[in-house]
């Protein structure tokens, strides 16, 4: 959402500008639908072309014969085949857990680079539905080694109006008024003022 949005939903200038500077951060980190299906599609398209060079051989060494020769290029070519295959799923394990450790730390550190490269992927464990066992701790050591990475993490201000839309009162939380900052809101608060003391 941009700050007009936000201001539409009742939230003031700065309010609106640091929620919509916040928006922006948090998109940064998620891919377009469009482009993860188009890799998701080519990913599947690659195992299939794997698993059917894969039969190709199988079939074409059975109906060697006795060709001596043929086997042992044949045997050769399924060797490179799973080696590449072998490579292909460490490439593939490596890029999710960069993705997931990026996802989990961004817009909460200085620099997503720096602390990225301080996470030792070896503990990581990555289970088959995608959750990455591991990470919490190491991110917690390093929060507590280095917390110069981090930004520091601002309590809510308990002043601040909540956005939305509020029935009744005036959207603050507590009860305490805030000092009028121009002169509309110098007008509005005194006759607010008379009208309550007339009650």
């Amino acid at each position: 959402m941009n700050k007009e949005q936000f201001i539409a939903l009742g939230l003031t200038e700065e309010q609106a500008k640091k929620a919509a500077e916040a928006s922006q951060e948090e998109l940064k980190s998620y891919v377009e639908k469009q482009k993860f299906d188009t890799v998701s599609e080519e990913n599947k398209n690659l195992k299939t072309t794997v698993k059917e060079n894969a039969a190709q051989l199988e079939n074409l060494k059975k109906s060697a014969g006795d060709n001596e020769e043929l086997k042992t290029q044949i045997a050769s070519l399924q060797t490179e085949n799973q080696e590449k295959e072998t490579k292909y799923q460490e490439q593939l394990k490596d890029l999710q857990l960069s993705n997931a450790i990026k996802l989990s730390i961004a817009g909460k550190v200085q620099d997503e680079d720096i602390v990225s490269g301080l996470i030792d992927k070896t503990k990581l464990i990555l289970g088959d539905d995608g959750k990455v066992t591991g990470l919490d701790e190491q991110l917690k050591g390093l929060k507590e080694s280095k917390a110069f990475l981090f930004k520091e993490e601002k309590p809510a201000d308990p002043t601040d109006p909540k956005p939305g839309f509020h029935v009744g009162g005036d959207g603050k939380s507590n009860q305490q008024q805030l000092k009028p900052t121009n002169l509309f809101e110098a007008v509005a608060s005194h006759f607010q003022n008379t009208a309550n003391s007339q009650k």
